[in-house]
């Protein structure tokens, strides 16, 4: 087997399959030990990349790694005690469920599920501070790397770091485990779960990292995940919905922000009819699902705001006065400065360029942003001020390290 297909195939499979088998083994080995249960992974995935390059790769990759894991797993427990009892329960109930009947098959999926959902509700844990519980779920279950979750949280990679080692040294010292998720439960902690993902979605929608604008397997990751909250009765709500339809709308035109060379399309030039129609069905769906309650969400308005976008027939029947409202609306109850960032280029459009630049100097906090200077720059353009436009870009040059946005800024000064 060629060493290159099985080394992008492990690497797949850690992004995709690594944060549930971890879920699964925390689910087996306990949550104090969840150092164990990541290690139990690492550790399986590093067996399949020496086995597979020698053996060949299984029938079903994703199957040979649970059911390495659980045996791993399995081994690990047996060491810690030596309780016959435990032993036969466990050899029980870790029988590998891929040489079992369809219908446990089906049972383990819903073990899966569960055990997922178990694991985000118990890593926002009240004891553990607001965001290290973030922080916890990003690098566990849907395996970031910390700089990947340094950048979500616009801080420094050291933080991240002591963020996690202060989130286990807590769920170590105080005991804390998975435990069945309750109405209690999901009232104290869903907010911080739905954020989470919000976070993982826009890290692979915007990604960090140098050479790739859009990280699909992210995205998909995030939307998987919340998908799961839409299937359990207990974290069904308004607010779980209206984070799935905006998760959709964008999704639905991801394909067409990059050119076949990896070149960022600006919104205003995307075919729209490369745009999935499917996608933006199920962000419709989730959306009125979502509007049945009174309640309103900042992702009840963002998802608005990019239900609007892909709804318009083309960039210019796009009904900028009523995003600009919902820009209004959602800045009262989001002080985030990327929320005033997107208002003053829908000021922009809605009202007038001058209107939109004068909104966007007041936004302080951006200054060291790329792609806050970008739109100043793009303000300025617009305003046919080009010594001011070359400064703004040739600034957000000096900020980004995405190739992408660096070729689009060179773009844009060339045309001055």
């Amino acid at each position: 087997m060629p060493e290159e297909s099985v080394n992008k195939l492990v690497s797949h499979l850690f992004r995709h399959e690594a944060g549930k088998m971890a879920a699964v083994l925390t689910r087996l080995v306990g949550l104090r030990e969840l150092q164990v249960a990541e290690d139990l992974v690492q550790d399986t995935l590093l067996q399949a990349l020496n086995t597979w390059k020698i053996k060949g790769i299984p029938e079903n990759p994703a199957a040979w790694l649970y059911t390495v894991a659980k045996r791993k797993a399995i081994d690990h427990i047996r060491q810690r005690t030596t309780h016959t009892q435990i032993e036969t329960e466990l050899a029980k109930a870790f029988r590998s469920e891929w040489t079992l009947a369809p219908a446990v098959n089906r049972l383990f999926e819903h073990e899966l599920e569960d055990s997922q959902l178990r694991m985000m509700f118990a890593c926002c844990h009240p004891s553990i501070p607001y965001e290290s519980q973030m922080a916890l779920i990003l690098k566990t279950l849907c395996g970031l790397s910390v700089s990947e979750i340094a950048h979500s949280f616009l801080t420094q990679q050291e933080t991240i770091t002591k963020r996690l080692y202060r989130a286990r040294e807590k769920i170590r010292a105080e005991g804390i485990e998975l435990e069945q998720i309750s109405p209690v439960t999901i009232t104290n902690r869903q907010n911080t779960v739905l954020h989470t993902l919000y976070l993982l979605f826009s890290e692979g929608y915007n990604s960090t990292h140098p050479d790739k604008l859009i990280r699909h397997d992210l995205c998909e990751e995030a939307m998987r995940l919340c998908l799961l909250l839409t299937r359990n009765p207990l974290t069904n709500n308004s607010e779980t919905n209206a984070l799935l339809a905006l998760m959709c709308y964008q999704a639905s035109r991801a394909a067409s922000r990059i050119d076949d060379a990896g070149h960022i399309v600006l919104l205003q030039n995307q075919n729209r009819t490369e745009w999935n129609q499917a996608l933006i069905q199920k962000g419709n769906t989730y959306l009125d699902i979502a509007a049945t309650s009174e309640n309103l969400s900042e992702y009840h308005l963002e998802a608005a705001i990019a239900g609007t976008h892909a709804r318009a027939a083309s960039f210019e029947a796009t009904r900028w006065d009523y995003i600009l409202n919902l820009y209004e609306l959602l800045s009262e109850i989001k002080a985030d400065p990327f929320v005033k960032l997107n208002k003053a280029i829908a000021l922009g459009h809605a009202k007038s360029t001058a209107e939109g630049l004068t909104y966007l100097l007041t936004i302080k906090e951006l200054a060291g942003n790329s792609i806050y200077q970008a739109a100043l720059g793009d303000f300025y353009t617009k305003l046919n001020n080009p010594k001011a436009a070359r400064l703004h870009y040739q600034k957000a040059i000096s900020l980004t390290q995405s190739a992408s946005e660096l070729h689009l800024l060179n773009m844009k000064l060339e045309k001055l």
